[in-house]
């Protein structure tokens, strides 16, 4: 490889990371699903957690904490409650990691094409990064609203089923309805996927050099602190992503029955800041780099392993 690519990877074939990046979305996905589902209910919370409990009001906060929030949707709504919306997730998962790493791939291999004016690696890392993330999102976000939708649920099923659900939004609150909160998601996700895959490939080739790491997990350590470096940085637009997604003429019926209605992402940030204060656009962000950890890391971890797997069977089959 010349000296201009050298920091590129072999991807393999087009087909390869279709697989790899699906495999790698709906196993990831599986792992965190209750992390998820309490980042969500934390988010949605407007008040803040010094606050007294509501004991089912308005009047306070209905969770206290991480753990406590787990153990109250386990006692409430059993244990499949921690996997509520797991379904669309699953499909966004798969669908947003085939869309991303193709994505991600095609754009670095065109960005290869600038010779002898290549960008430098990390440059090129966010571009592709940034592009890959951006296409997915926008390509799954219904999936993700629907996701969000059903994580907010509590012992009041609003939407019964999937296909219930995409009849309920289309016949009441029309096409936008699927795409609330979808700018915040665009602006977040874009410099998130680009801080993310830069910090990545650079930390990729330092963590291979750490031996003593077992299963080949260089590639999960790179990836966890990726994920929890972009995460910080980008956090507050997820958290108005969520707010978004749960307006319209179910807001008042999730377990939080007093979300207020916002009209946009700035109105959002704004109403946030002047009511909770700074702190308020990270509500939540402990769980979430505790989900985005093993996330990111079964995520690129899976990724590598999927990919070098189906290789190996594909020559092994050409043999």
């Amino acid at each position: 490889m010349s000296a201009g690519g050298a920091h590129l990877k072999d991807e393999g074939t087009r087909r390869q990371v279709v697989l790899a990046g699906g495999a790698a979305g709906l196993i990831s996905r599986f792992c965190v699903a209750p992390l998820d589902v309490v980042k969500i209910r934390l988010q949605l919370q407007v008040h803040s957690l010094s606050d007294p409990p509501s004991h089912g009001s308005a009047a306070g906060p209905v969770y206290k904490g991480t753990w406590s929030t787990m153990r109250a949707i386990v006692r409430q709504e059993g244990i499949t409650g921690l996997w509520k919306g797991n379904i669309p997730a699953e499909m966004m998962y798969v669908c947003y990691g085939a869309i991303q790493f193709t994505a991600y791939r095609s754009t670095t291999e065109a960005l290869a094409q600038l010779d002898p004016h290549r960008l430098p690696p990390s440059a090129e890392s966010f571009i592709s990064g940034a592009v890959g993330g951006g296409m997915a999102t926008g390509a799954t976000y219904p999936l993700d609203l629907l996701r969000t939708r059903f994580a907010a649920q509590g012992t009041e099923r609003i939407y019964r089923s999937l296909g219930g659900s995409i009849l309920e939004i289309a016949r009441h609150e029309g096409v936008p309805g699927f795409f609330r909160g979808c700018s915040a998601a665009i602006t977040q996700i874009v410099p998130y996927m680009g801080l993310f895959f830069a910090t990545y490939e650079s930390l990729r080739p330092i963590t291979t050099q750490w031996e003593q790491l077992p299963f080949g997990t260089s590639d999960a350590a790179a990836g966890v602190v990726a994920s929890v470096l972009a995460k910080t940085g980008v956090f507050p637009l997820d958290l108005v992503r969520k707010r978004l997604q749960v307006q319209g003429p179910t807001r008042t019926r999730y377990v939080h029955r007093n979300i207020p209605e916002y009209r946009g992402v700035l109105d959002t940030i704004g109403t946030i800041l002047r009511t909770q204060g700074p702190r308020g656009l990270y509500r939540g962000l402990t769980v979430s780099l505790f989900k985005a950890a093993p996330a990111s890391a079964v995520t690129m971890w899976t990724y590598e392993h999927v990919l070098r797997l189906v290789q190996e069977m594909e020559l092994a089959a050409e043999a």
